[in-house]
């Protein structure tokens, strides 16, 4: 950068890049986060892509988007964006609602042609004045600036147009003073069999760069502070892998192998995919033939001594449900994963909700609890899977592991952890010794907690027999009595209310003598958080809490809850968490926020909502 160079200096900025489904939008928009996340900064993204495979190229239905907002202090990716990369009409008419004013388009200006207006629907020949835009719009002729890079390139038209995203990425790391070096190594990594193709990126994105220094006068640069971080080895993850090496963590510190049984669905298929890479790690990962299949292979993976999983989303859970019970009512351990999506039925494969919370709750025949969490953030995922998986095993019961959309796909800073930074997992196995000193039944359990022991299959003096009917509570001998039969189910249901004794309590984020408490759970931490934060600045009495633990509650909950004069609960579907929260604390003046519309809170309209609540309550 030169000194002419108008250099704005902030704590956070938020980028937002904007184009066709095949223009690579998300591949820009991971590298730029990967880059910041490896110089310092704390990111954290927003992946918002159509639900078709592929809809007709320039039209406003098959625009995709990537955002991050990168700096100190980043728990969203932004309400609204500092810079907009559009690549085309249809982009810039889709996205240009989410920039600050006085921020910065970039646009291709090739893609304008009137063929392209069009497509996109404009009705007049100056889309910018048509939009009413209150940005400074930088207008580059991305395409022909990229063909003129790569003139000497063997590579036909169609490859050529292909890198005009890298062109963009380099003028974005001019924008914000991102390392190219940095840059050049994901472009490396990603076309390592590829050559040619890394070889016509790499002189484009310094062609990209090239442009932004030729044009410094025209536009500000942007210098990102960072704040001090902990040591260690960091890199940029998203919810979906960080759940995937949260299993890998917990089969290593319980000892036992590590089984998924699973059958792709949108949004969930990368922790399928994650964990088949890893057969290095003796990972057993299996592609089954459908959801139902998914399920009762991890059940008999359970039965074997494994640490047993199965992932999908929301109409996989309800195929599940069956199996589930199964698990539940022969207690073995079994992880749950479901990354909720817009339903119901098959909805909105590609956008994010809560509206899975009563399905997971209880959506099963006959009385059958079982553990329910929920990660707060991408990173969180890790935490949150192993604790998952630490429940399962130490309770033997089904966990359900609840994320969503947007923490699935969505990314953040993460310092890759230390194996001491987890606890030892310890199963409750039955040895054969105990067994036969004791005369061990199958349904034997440990009286303080409930749980039933862990027989490993193939171990002398252990055989045994579990299943779906009902079990004498001494013998484990199929029973129908009727006092029995209740006897279990209310032992199975103090089994999973005395987890509570073995999870966090739950924290409150405030100030001394708030009277009003904003609530959330899974995926929404970062906009409530935020929200509470900004309107704590402005003067308001109000502190934050948050779970991850949804059954049981946290111990305190109840002490906490009844401590306020008014509990807002703001969640992504029609009040499922305030309900549940309401039927177990009648006495608690619970208020709502919620929104379904397949999209996350923004932080602005949940402060809106929580002043319009507390005004309307003084």
């Amino acid at each position: 950068m030169t000194e002419e160079t108008k250099v704005r200096a902030m704590d956070k900025v938020v980028v937002r890049f904007s184009g066709d489904s095949g223009d690579g939008m998300q591949l820009v928009g991971n590298i730029f986060t990967n880059v910041s996340a490896g110089i310092g900064n704390q990111v954290s993204t927003f992946p918002d892509y159509p639900a078709e495979i592929r809809a007709p190229q320039g039209s406003l239905g098959g625009v995709s988007g990537f955002q991050v907002s990168v700096g100190t202090g980043v728990h969203t990716p932004g309400d609204q964006c500092d810079v907009l990369v559009a690549m085309n009409p249809a982009a810039l008419k889709q996205n240009c609602r989410y920039v600050k004013d006085g921020g910065v388009i970039i646009v291709d200006i090739d893609s304008f042609k009137q063929a392209d207006l069009d497509k996109a629907k404009f009705t007049t020949t100056d889309p910018f004045g048509e939009l009413g835009i209150r940005a400074q719009v930088l207008e580059v002729p991305v395409t022909t600036l990229t063909k003129a890079a790569l003139a000497d390139s063997a590579l036909d038209n169609k490859s050529v147009l292909k890198c005009r995203n890298i062109f963009c990425l380099g003028l974005v790391c001019w924008l914000f003073d991102r390392p190219l070096p940095a840059a050049v190594h994901f472009l490396q990594k990603k076309f390592a069999k590829k050559p040619a193709i890394f070889e016509a990126n790499e002189k484009v994105i310094h062609a990209g760069y090239d442009y932004g220094s030729n044009i410094h006068a025209t536009v500000s640069t942007y210098r990102i502070e960072s704040e001090p971080a902990r040591k260690g080895v960091y890199t940029d993850i998203n919810g979906n892998t960080a759940t995937a090496w949260g299993l890998i963590m917990a089969s290593e510190k319980s000892g036992r192998p590590l089984f998924l049984g699973s059958y792709p669905i949108t949004p969930a298929t990368d922790i399928l995919q994650e964990l088949a890479k890893r057969r290095d790690l003796g990972v057993k990962a299996l592609q089954m033939e459908d959801e139902i299949a998914g399920v009762c292979s991890a059940i008999g993976a359970a039965f074997a001594g494994n640490l047993a999983v199965t992932s999908t989303s929301g109409p996989g859970l309800a195929l599940k449900s069956e199996g589930i019970g199964l698990a539940m009512i022969a207690e073995l351990p079994l992880v749950v994963i479901d990354v909720q999506r817009g339903g119901p039925s098959t909805g909105l494969p590609t956008k994010t909700e809560q509206t899975d919370l009563m399905q997971a709750l209880y959506g099963r025949n006959g009385e059958s609890p079982v553990a329910v969490v929920a990660p707060a953030t991408p990173t969180d995922c890790f935490t949150m899977a192993f604790e998952a998986c630490r429940i399962a095993i130490e309770h033997m019961t089904p966990v359900i592991l609840l994320t969503d959309a947007f923490i699935g796909n969505g990314s953040s800073a993460w310092r890759i952890p230390d194996a001491d930074d987890y606890p030892a997992i310890n199963p409750r196995y039955i040895s054969p010794e105990a067994a036969a000193e004791s005369g061990w039944k199958p349904y034997n359990r440990d009286e303080a907690s409930k749980v039933r022991y862990w027989a490993i299959p193939g171990t002398e003096g252990l055989t045994h027999r579990i299943g779906g009917l009902e079990k004498d509570y001494n013998t484990g001998a199929i029973s129908t009595d009727p006092a029995n039969h209740e006897r279990m189910v209310y032992t199975r249901r103090e089994k999973i209310a005395r987890i509570a004794d073995d999870i966090p309590a739950l924290e409150v984020i405030g100030q001394p003598g708030a009277d009003t408490l904003l609530v959330g759970w899974g995926g929404t931490y970062g906009h409530l958080r935020t929200a509470a934060s900004d309107l704590a600045k402005e003067g308001a009495a109000i502190d934050f809490a948050h779970f991850r633990y949804i059954n049981p509650l946290p111990a305190n909950t109840g002490e906490v809850l009844r401590r306020y004069r008014r509990v807002i609960v703001a969640e992504l579907n029609t009040g499922q968490f305030a309900d549940y929260l309401q039927s177990k604390f009648p006495d608690v003046n619970i208020s709502r926020i919620n929104k379904v519309q397949g999209q996350p809170f923004m932080v602005s309209e949940v402060a809106e909502k929580v002043k319009a609540i507390m005004d309307e309550n003084r």
